[in-house]
C-alpha cells in the first residue's frame, strides 16, 4: 500500500467519524423545534388592546415572523358569504394599516387579513384551514359583548392546529389603539399617543 493510499484511507475514516459524531449528536439532542413563521391575531372590532398588540408584535419580532392581523367580519345569512361588506371594510383597515405602521417601526413584517364568515367562530375557522400559522395570539378583553366569546376562547384552545395565547390585559388598562392611529382609553380619560 502505498502512502498515498493510506492518507486517502485515513481521510476517508476521519470524514466517517465525523459524520457519525454530528448524527449521534443530533439524535441525542432531539428533533430541533421549528421556527415559528406566522402568528395570527385575530380580532373584531375598530379598537384593540395596545398591550396586546404591542406583546405580539415583540413575540413575532423575537421569533423571526410575520404577524398576521385578521379583522374578523360577520356576514349576515341573508348575504352570501362572498358579498361586499363596505361596513366592515371602513372599520377594519383603518385599524390595519395603524397595525402595520407599529409592526413597520418596529422591523416585524406585517400581513394583514380580513375573513368573512356567518360567526367570529366560523370565520376563524375558515382563516386556519386556509393559511399556515404556528401560533395564535388572541386579544381578549373584558367588556361585555365585545370581542370573542368564553366559548369561543374555549373553543380556539381545543381546536386551533397551533399554539394560542390568549392576552387579556388587566382590568384597569383601558389604553386602546383605534384605527386613526391613535390610542384612546375606554371610558373617556385623554387620548394616549402612538408611542406611549
Amino acid at each position: 500500500m502505498s502512502a498515498t493510499e493510506a492518507l486517502l484511507i485515513a481521510v476517508g475514516l476521519a470524514f466517517a467519524a465525523g459524520g457519525g459524531f454530528l448524527i449521534a449528536r443530533r439524535l441525542i439532542a432531539g428533533p430541533r423545534s421549528r421556527s415559528v413563521r406566522q402568528i395570527l391575531m385575530p380580532f373584531t372590532g375598530q379598537a384593540i388592546s395596545r398591550r396586546s398588540v404591542d406583546a405580539a408584535l415583540r413575540l413575532a419580532k423575537a421569533e423571526n415572523a410575520t404577524l398576521m392581523p385578521a379583522y374578523l367580519a360577520i356576514v349576515p345569512m341573508q348575504l352570501p358569504l362572498d358579498s361586499a361588506l363596505p361596513k366592515a371594510a371602513s372599520k377594519s383597515m383603518p385599524l390595519l394599516e395603524t397595525i402595520e405602521q407599529r409592526g413597520e417601526a418596529q422591523g416585524v413584517p406585517v400581513d394583514s387579513r380580513v375573513e368573512r364568515g356567518r360567526s367570529y367562530r366560523h370565520a376563524l375557522t375558515r382563516l386556519l384551514e386556509r393559511e399556515n400559522v404556528d401560533r395564535v395570539v388572541v386579544p381578549a378583553t373584558a367588556l361585555p359583548r365585545s370581542g370573542f366569546s368564553g366559548d369561543d376562547l374555549a373553543w380556539l384552545l381545543e381546536e386551533a392546529p397551533a399554539e394560542v395565547v390568549i392576552l387579556r390585559p388587566g382590568p384597569e388598562d383601558e389604553h386602546l389603539i383605534v384605527g386613526n392611529g391613535t390610542g384612546r382609553r375606554v371610558a373617556g380619560g385623554n387620548p394616549i399617543s402612538r408611542s406611549s
